[in-house]
Order: C-alpha cells, then sequence, then structure tokens
C-alpha cells in the first residue's frame, strides 16, 4: 500500500517555516548545491495573460543529494488588490526523488516563495555586502520590501531602513506596520532619497522600466523584480560598471537584469559572470573591496523551492503537522 500524501496547508506552512537563520540556511546550503553537486534544473515556464495582469511561472529542480524534488506552481495577478484580492497565491508538488511518487500538497498560497525569496536577498547580503552594513534603501512596497528588510536582519547589523515606493500612500502605510526593534524606518518620495548614503539597496517591484540608475562605492544592490523578459529594475548601464553576481547566469541572460544589458551592447552575451553558489562554495569571489559595488540579479530558482519544499516536509513529518490523504 503506497503512503499517504501529506497535505500541508498555509497556516501549517507558517508555523514549520518561518523566516529565520534556519531558512536562510537552507537556501544558502542550495545555492551551494547548485555550484557543487549534480542539479537538473530545467528553464522556466511561464504563462503570461496580459488582459489581467497575470502570470503563472512552473518551477522544479532536482537536487541528487536530496530525498525529494518539488514542483511549483507560483500565479502572480497583479490588479487583484484592487479585487480584494492577493496578487500571489500557488502551491507546491513534493515527489520522492526515489520513486516519483507524490509525498506532499504543500497549499502554501506563495508563502513558502516568499520565504525562500526574502532568504535568498538574505544570503546574497551576507555574502556580497560589507560587513557592517547598517543603512537599508528597500524600493517597493510589497510583501517582499517588508520580508527583505526583515530578513536582512537576520545577516547584518540593520539600525536603519528608509522606503520608497510609486504609491508614497503604500509606503507609508508599510512603515506604519513595520514592528523592528532597534530599526528605524521612514518612507521617503524619491529613489535618491531612499540610496543616498544606504549600505545596501534592494529592488523588488515588477518595474518594466528602470527605476535604479546610479549606485556608489561601497554599495551592494539586490535585483529581486526581474524575473520576466519584459522587467527591468537597473538601468542597463549601472550593470556594466559594477560586479555583477547572478543566481544562475544561463537564466539571467535571458530573462534578469543581465539580458537588458546585453540587449543595449553593454555587456557581451558571453562574458563570464560568477553565480552566488559558487561565491558561497569559495569558488568565485565575491566583494573584494570595501569600495566594490556589488549587484546580485536573483530571478529566483527551482533549487530554492525544492530546498524550501524539502525542509518543510521533514519538519512536517517530525512534528506530526498536516492531514495525511490515501488515493
Amino acid at each position: 500500500m503506497k503512503d499517504p500524501i501529506l497535505i500541508l496547508t498555509e497556516t501549517d506552512l507558517r508555523a514549520l517555516v518561518p523566516l529565520d537563520l534556519a531558512a536562510v540556511e537552507c537556501v544558502e546550503d542550495a545555492f551551494r548545491a547548485l555550484a557543487t553537486k549534480p542539479v537538473a534544473m530545467p528553464p522556466i515556464l511561464r504563462l503570461d495573460m496580459p488582459e489581467h495582469r497575470g502570470e503563472v511561472y512552473i518551477k522544479t529542480a532536482y537536487i541528487q543529494c536530496f530525498a525529494h524534488l518539488s514542483i511549483k506552481i507560483s500565479p502572480g495577478f497583479f490588479g487583484n488588490p484592487a479585487l480584494g484580492l492577493p496578487s500571489t497565491n500557488g502551491m507546491m508538488v513534493v515527489l520522492s526523488a526515489t520513486t516519483g511518487l507524490v509525498q506532499a500538497l504543500l497549499l502554501d498560497n506563495g508563502y513558502l516563495t516568499d520565504v525562500r525569496t526574502a532568504a535568498a536577498g538574505a544570503v546574497a547580503a551576507r555574502h556580497l555586502s560589507r560587513g557592517d552594513a547598517e543603512q537599508v534603501a528597500i524600493l517597493g512596497a510589497g510583501v517582499q520590501a517588508e520580508l527583505q528588510l526583515r530578513a536582512l536582519a537576520l545577516v547584518r547589523p540593520i539600525s536603519a531602513a528608509r522606503i520608497w515606493s510609486r504609491d508614497a500612500a503604500k509606503a507609508r502605510a508599510l512603515v506604519a506596520r513595520l514592528d523592528l526593534p532597534g530599526i528605524a524606518i521612514a518612507a521617503v518620495d524619491t529613489v535618491e532619497g531612499a540610496t543616498n548614503g544606504a549600505d545596501i539597496i534592494v529592488t523588488t517591484t515588477p518595474a518594466t522600466m528602470p527605476i535604479l540608475y546610479n549606485a556608489a562605492a561601497g554599495q551592494h544592490v539586490t535585483a529581486m523584480g526581474s524575473d520576466a523578459e519584459h522587467k527591468n529594475e537597473i538601468a542597463p548601464a549601472l550593470i556594466a560598471k559594477l560586479r555583477y553576481v547572478a543566481d544562475r547566469v544561463a537564466q539571467t541572460r535571458v530573462l534578469g537584469e543581465l539580458h537588458h544589458a546585453i540587449a543595449a551592447g553593454l555587456v557581451h552575451v558571453d562574458a563570464p559572470f560568477p553565480e552566488l553558489g559558487q561565491i558561497i562554495a569559495g569558488l568565485a569571489p565575491g566583494r573584494q573591496s570595501p569600495q566594490d559595488i556589488t549587484l546580485a540579479d536573483l530571478t529566483g530558482t527551482g533549487i530554492q523551492d525544492t530546498a524550501i519544499a524539502t525542509l518543510a516536509v521533514a519538519r512536517a513529518k517530525a512534528s506530526g503537522a498536516g492531514q495525511p490523504f490515501y488515493i
């Protein structure tokens, strides 16, 4: 008889996998595995529904040392807030890497994607920003704006954050609800007002035209928003001037910030760039000077999903969480 399929809801998963250092280290291990172990990670499948400002991503990866693999379905419909609905949701199907049988359904409504994305930002900052980085600029005021700040506070001594959004009311609302002891948080009216003097800049928007044109010596930039060919947060000319790091170069060449610099003729399509996993594993240098300007182009990888899903299932089995379903 087959084992039951474990069903975990968003409520279950919020209790099992909080955004903490363990989640950051889980994602860090996934990036390291991408650089050092046999991994099968096909290109992202994306479906667009432009008339509804909608997109659906399907991501997966198999890591030879993992007992499970996940297939994630991740919709984003950016007109939903006007309907009183969340802009993102989704689920993950977890399979046995040995038999292919379905082991679990993670009905997370996008929660695990939110956690692993925020954790990836913390991993990038841990390996690319200065160790004494205290000042943060967050461009955007959505879910990731909040989570990126919370994640950064796990790995750097953050004392202040400035938040900018095209919708100033959203930035003010985010500041009003954030409660992070020891961090002074303010909403600002311009990108420059947020980024001037910042040690770390995080872009978290679905922008289709650049919002960040400059970065100063010593700053680190984490670009989160360009996960499709038409999205672009960072000016291509800036990409050509700084130390660029990809989550997966083959992916950022076609849909990340790197893609736009290549299209503009500012970077050669075959130019070699390090990947975050290589830096974590010591196979490539990260920040080499306090004056370096670094940028992590994080487009989201299936290996992050498999890693966070594997963590969730292991914790659920250890604690007895979730509901078994027999078929």
